[in-house]
């Protein structure tokens, strides 16, 4: 960085940055460093010559993708990126190229994305959704009441697919609701760490086959692709909560989907193969479905707090101090 005061070009849309950062963050984001805006409303572009120009740069959903050349320059030292996966605009050999990445999104989000997992594991455990459409639909009090009885999670063999940060908050929020036996498949989890939390590690075949919910909780990379598959759905028994907040990437559509018209299993699913949902999808027609649009993430919350890291690591950066969410490149193939 050069001497004095850090100039950062903001490549986020006006009404995104502004969703983003508070004015708090504003504030603190103008008194740290000479601010520059990328070019348009909806879609916003990195100038040209941007890395002989910045100390840094900051990026979001907004941003167009870009040749990864245009970060090789004299002076760009930095890109935090405030959204989710940093894989659309860094490949990883923007890690070797001098420039280092900051990924704010999945920290502010995690919490977010495990309340949403709660909330629809807890939707389908009573049954929430069945006794809301009877009623919506104009039927009578006795008939919304006739579903099964409601089940108790603190009762439920809970499993974890992922164990990264979305999976331990799930995990701390359904132990604060009595949940005791708790199992998570993740090939690299700290043991300690999973002891520590109260969670066992344990096969993917296992977990499957001792779990009355599963909430899955793992990235997209090459090697979880169909992770979830038709033994695995098969392995769990009849009446299971099936929930994912993840990537559908990691869940055999296919396979789930005959479970499901089977009618053998629940499901609380917030990611689809094709988004948006066609109107036409199987999945909302099902009444042991419950749907949602892509938005675990999506809170006031979770939004500002990524705006918040954003200010906070470029700080760090300003001070000569260590970042705390740069991603190495011995971490970037574990990410979604």
């Amino acid at each position: 960085m050069e001497r004095g005061r850090p100039k950062v070009c903001v490549a986020v849309a006006p009404d995104e940055f502004d969703l983003l950062f508070s004015t708090e963050a504003q504030r603190r984001l103008h008194a740290l460093a000479e601010v520059e805006f990328g070019t348009g409303e909806r879609h916003t572009v990195l100038p040209r010559g941007v890395a002989d120009d910045v100390d840094a740069v900051v990026t979001s959903w907004s941003t167009t993708p870009f040749d990864p050349e245009l970060l090789r320059g004299s002076r760009l030292r930095l890109a935090v990126h405030s959204a989710g996966s940093i894989r659309r605009l860094f490949p990883k050999e923007v890690l070797d190229g001098g420039v280092r990445v900051c990924q704010a999104g999945a920290a502010a989000m995690a919490p977010a994305v495990a309340e949403l997992a709660v909330t629809l594991t807890l939707a389908l455990l009573r049954n929430v959704h069945r006794h809301d459409r009877v009623l919506a639909a104009g039927g009578d009090w006795a008939t919304a009441r006739q579903p099964v009885l409601g089940r108790s999670l603190a009762a439920r063999r809970v499993g974890l697919v992922g164990l990264g940060r979305a999976g331990r908050c799930y995990a701390r929020m359904v132990r604060a609701l009595g949940v005791s036996a708790l199992r998570a498949y993740d090939p690299y989890a700290d043991p300690e760490a999973a002891r520590a939390q109260g969670i066992q590690l344990v096969g993917l075949a296992e977990l499957f086959g001792t779990s009355d919910v599963v909430s899955v909780h793992a990235p997209s990379t090459p090697e979880t692709r169909h992770l979830v598959g038709r033994d695995e759905l098969a392995a769990l028994p009849d009446g299971a909560v099936f929930v994912n907040t993840a990537r559908s990437w990691v869940v055999d559509q296919e396979a789930l989907l005959d479970e499901l018209v089977a009618g053998r299993l629940l499901a609380g699913l917030d990611v689809f193969d094709t988004e948006p949902l066609p109107s036409d999808s199987p999945f909302l027609r099902l009444p042991n479905v419950l749907v949602t649009p892509h938005v675990a993430g999506a809170t006031v919350e979770a939004r500002r707090t990524q705006g918040d890291i954003v200010v906070d690591e470029l700080s760090r950066f300003a001070a000569g101090q260590p970042l705390e969410h740069e991603v190495t490149p011995g971490a970037y193939d574990l990410l979604a």
